[in-house]
């Protein structure tokens, strides 16, 4: 009697040989099978493969949080609380100011300074001279310096405003009055016999007035008030003891004034900004642009071309209406972006150009865009070429469309979207650009990352040309971010810790967050077979892993909503370094080549499932670059 033996149902094969980043907005059961549903602290490697995110250490502790770090040349100046430090790597760090704005501060060199904006005061860190000297530029180097703290009410430009006024009035406005300073000049052709010569403003303020007579062409002398002169300040009057006469140069005005007068709420409008940018004619960034006064939500204004210390109280720019404030700024080419916070009819973006009319720099507005209102003022950044911003819906970018030219504003974190903007601290988070990566961090321990360099084109979102692939961190607290001179990361946090990330990424060392293991882990999808509706049964599973000195990887599989362990891959894909020893994961191999891990397993009658590979241990590196899968199908799966 012949009997016939039943061929066992054939294999199926799911393999995994790319990765991409998460998708957090789907389901686990429709995710593609390259992103990750869940995926905390993992990021890519190369293109295409992931791995564990290095860890961190700190580096310094300070006594309040920290609210922003700003770099000048070779110095590092730390904002923490109410103070402002300057960091002294061999010893204590000096407090140049004490009384900072607790709040973040931005900061931008310009000019070879340093100018911080926090809200409360306007401040500036630089080289600057000894002693007041009136030295010209050939010789200004030979001028004896010190780096030194300063307001720039202190340091402010005094303008010359008007010219040629004869000392009964009359007169040439030539420069704006400065927002920033008390002090202005005023130009006199003198007369033969007068000596009241009048201002233009009244109520001027107690500081002695500083005025100087032209004796030759090229030669002028100093006059004392009290002595030389005396001066009614109530309404703006100068008496001379002895007339000053005609100007030994014909046409040429023989004196000049410098007065001082406080002008309620002028410096007000500079000190309380908090945001800024470098801008100017034709695109330069050789001008400050200033916004986000609480007081003046819908104005900017903007300094004297290479001077921070001049801000013209006719600088200034009114951008859309006044319930909309100024958010931030990108740059596109040569065009200016001003961001607003709400709806402007759509058109949150107003766009200026710089240009030059009669030798005078203006900046007109030249349109809007269509976008969302933007949505905090320390979440823009530039990725690459393209200037990022967070809104309400998400992280969007500026682009020009391929087929109008006309620029609007495209959705770029689609697959983190529906988490990310969930997130209660989204409007006080933190952007930093940082290598390929545009990151974003909550302050609560929570990173978004969107990688510069993976882009893929989602179908459903129609109105952008493409995605930027995302990963999200844990247990990273920062407050704000920063690079360091060598190119690591560093991050300040609310309870005052200086964390710096480390940079070696082979280095057994480099897998802790300040002795803490960091737990990682790269879930796969749900994977349902070739026919859904049938019985699974799950019977190998192979990993390549990165090799390293010591790694591993836990598989979960979840199934029925519930996670099991599968197994542990021990020591299979270290390699042996006498340099580190871990005697509990030993494998004399020498083999520094990725290595697959394969393993029988028996994950039966389900009708799918999803797995889950994590390394949670201390300091273990964790680098995936490819899973496979095999199981059968019989039976129609009854639940």
């Amino acid at each position: 009697m012949a009997f016939s033996v039943p061929s066992p149902p054939p294999r199926g094969v799911e393999i995994i040989e790319e990765f991409r980043g998460v998708d957090l907005n789907s389901s686990p059961t429709v995710v593609e099978k390259n992103r990750s549903p869940e995926a905390p602290n993992m990021m890519r490697d190369v293109p295409g493969k992931v791995r564990k995110r290095q860890g961190y250490e700190e580096i310094a502790k300070y006594d309040a949080r920290i609210n922003g770090v700003h770099r000048l040349n070779d110095k590092l100046l730390i904002h923490a609380g109410t103070k402002l430090y300057l960091q002294n790597p061999e010893g204590d760090d000096t407090v140049l100011y004490s009384d900072m704005a607790d709040g973040r501060s931005m900061g931008r060199q310009f000019g070879g300074k340093l100018f911080l904006f926090d809200g409360k005061k306007a401040i500036c860190y630089g080289e600057f001279p000894i002693k007041e000297t009136e030295e010209t530029e050939e010789d200004e180097e030979d001028v004896e310096k010190e780096w030194k703290l300063v307001t720039l009410e202190e340091k402010a430009y005094i303008p010359t405003i008007i010219i040629s006024r004869s000392p009964t009035g009359g007169g040439t406005t030539l420069d704006p009055i400065n927002l920033i300073g008390r002090g202005f000049k005023e130009s006199f052709l003198g007369t033969a016999t007068d000596k009241v010569y009048q201002l233009t403003t009244d109520n001027l303020d107690a500081d002695k007035l500083k005025i100087r007579k032209l004796v030759k062409a090229g030669e002028w002398t100093d006059l004392t008030e009290d002595k030389d002169f005396t001066v009614k300040r109530d309404t703006g009057e100068v008496t001379f003891t002895t007339a000053p006469g005609e100007s030994p140069v014909k046409g040429m005005d023989n004196v000049e004034i410098t007065a001082y007068k406080t002008r309620k709420g002028y410096a007000d409008k500079i000190n309380k900004c908090r945001i800024m940018t470098l801008f100017g004619v034709n695109g330069a960034i050789d001008r400050m642009f200033i916004s986000g006064n609480p007081d003046n939500e819908n104005y900017d204004w903007y300094c004297q071309i290479n001077d921070g210390f001049y801000w013209g109280d006719l600088w200034y720019s009114v951008l859309g209406q006044d319930g909309s404030a100024v958010v931030g700024y990108s740059v596109i080419n040569d065009r200016l972006a001003a961001h607003k916070s709400m709806a402007e009819e759509g058109r949150n973006i107003i766009l200026r150009k710089g240009e030059l009319s009669e030798d005078k720099a203006s900046f007109p507005i030249v349109g809007t865009l269509i976008g969302r209102g933007a949505l905090g003022e320390f979440g823009f950044g530039y990725l690459g070429s393209e200037p990022l911003f967070l809104t309400d819906q998400g992280v969007m970018a500026i682009t020009a469309t391929d087929i109008t030219g006309e620029k609007y504003s495209q959705v770029r974190s689609f697959y983190i979207n529906e988490v990310l903007t969930q997130e209660k601290t989204l409007a006080d988070s933190f952007a930093f650009v940082w290598r390929d990566f545009y990151l974003l961090s909550m302050g609560t321990g929570r990173v978004y990352l969107l990688d510069g360099l993976q882009k893929s084109y989602e179908r459903d979102t129609p109105y952008s040309s493409y995605q930027y692939e995302c990963y999200y961190w844990e247990n990273v607290p920062a407050r704000v971010f920063w690079e360091d001179d060598e190119g690591r990361l560093c991050f300040g946090t609310a309870t005052g810790q200086i964390n710096r990330f480390f940079d070696n990424v082979t280095s057994q060392k480099s897998y802790n967050d300040n002795g803490v293991a960091i737990k990682a882990r790269w879930d796969v999808p749900e994977l349902s077979g070739k026919r859904f509706y049938e019985n699974k049964t799950f019977r190998y599973i192979s990993v390549i892993l990165a090799a390293a000195i010591a790694t591993g990887v836990d598989v979960w599989v979840q199934r029925k909503g519930l996670w099991h362990r599968l197994f542990e891959s021990g020591a299979r894909a270290c390699y042996f370094d006498f340099s580190y020893i871990n005697w509990e994961k030993i494998n004399f191999s020498s083999d520094t080549t990725p290595r697959a891990i394969g393993q029988k397993i028996k994950v039966k009658k389900v009708d799918k499932a999803r797995f889950s590979l994590r390394n949670e241990a201390l300091n273990e590196p964790f680098g995936i670059y490819k899973i496979g899968f095999e199981y059968t199908e019989s039976g129609k799966y009854k639940g």
